[in-house]
């Protein structure tokens, strides 16, 4: 898929190739079994797809509606050769994708009548929440925009000092108080601070347990309403981090998170250490939100935007 080899840098790319190794060689290893000994593409084949679909963390859902894409295919095409199934499901998985997520950037951007531009980062703790707001940061501030922490998840002393500690690597202010203080007044004094120092860009994490689900969703529409005293429309996106390694129970994990609160975007992390990577697809489709980011390394630079079309270049290569 060269057409679209300009979109990317060479690094992010081969860094994208890199971090979905495992899912790959995972996907297509089942792939090829699922083919072995047919000429086309029949009903056994499908069935054996649909396996290969659902065993590689697509989801059930999503898994039908890439069949029946394929079935039309098959129905109109008359004769379709396995030796065109990779295509044809490279087509169809990025048809998918492209519903949901509308922009296909390349860079991290925000809205530019925005300021500061509030994101509010929510997610069950181990996801790798903290990491997400240290690496966003950093590369917010490579762009040249003004970046500012706030702890607001005031559960853990952890919490606080992890983004202490990126917000030192990335040298960036924090606004933070003592373990144990009223979330909503940290992200008060976060959005009063920026607003003070004319930032563009504000990272707010948010408490990740999840035990009592009322507490949670009472909390993050407090932390909502007092950000809302200071700027109007805050906070501007509400970014579910999930753990692409756990599969399933990232889509267990999303579930629970949008009924506790409105989630306008998702980053997946951790997907170079797995071969789940297939859940990229099924969470973008059954939740309808656009997947912004998605981790495929521990460096600093391995937060990458989320781009569709190298995504499944890379998936399907």
């Amino acid at each position: 898929m060269s057409l679209f080899r300009n979109l990317f840098s060479k690094e992010k790319k081969e860094t994208l190739d890199k971090g979905l190794e495992k899912s790959k060689a995972t996907f297509f290893s089942k792939l090829s079994k699922a083919v072995a000994g047919k000429a086309k593409v029949d009903d056994d084949v499908l069935d054996n797809l649909e396996e290969v679909l659902v065993s590689s963390d697509v989801g059930v859902n999503t898994t039908l509606k890439i069949i029946d894409r394929i079935e039309a295919r098959v129905a109109k095409d008359k004769y379709l050769g396995t030796d065109e199934l990779n295509k044809i499901l490279r087509e169809e998985i990025a048809g998918l994708l492209s519903e949901h997520n509308v922009e296909n950037e390349t860079e991290f951007t925000i809205p530019k009548d925005k300021k500061p531009y509030v994101i509010m980062v929510v997610g069950v703790n181990g996801v790798g929440k903290t990491t997400t707001i240290g690496k966003l940061a950093a590369q917010f501030k490579k762009q040249g925009l003004n970046v500012m922490l706030g702890a607001a998840d005031t559960f853990r002393a952890a919490a606080i000092d992890q983004l202490q500690i990126w917000a030192d690597r990335v040298e960036v202010p924090i606004i933070k108080q003592q373990m144990g203080s009223d979330p909503a007044s940290v992200a008060y004094d976060t959005i009063q601070a920026a607003v003070n120092q004319d930032i563009d860009v504000v990272l707010v994490d948010t408490a990740g347990r999840l035990h009592n689900k009322v507490n949670l969703m009472n909390e993050l529409t407090k932390i909502k309403r007092v950000m809302q005293k200071v700027v109007e429309d805050a906070p501007h996106d509400v970014l579910l981090v999930l753990d692409g390694s756990t599969g399933q129970n990232a889509f267990e994990q999303a579930t629970q998170f949008t009924k506790a609160t409105e989630v306008t975007s998702l980053a997946v992390t951790k997907l170079d250490g797995t071969a789940k990577g297939g859940v990229v697809i099924g969470i973008s489709d059954q939740f309808q939100i656009p997947v912004k980011y998605i981790g495929v390394g521990e460096g600093i630079d391995d937060l990458q935007v989320f781009n569709k079309i190298e995504f499944v270049d890379s998936f399907f290569k």
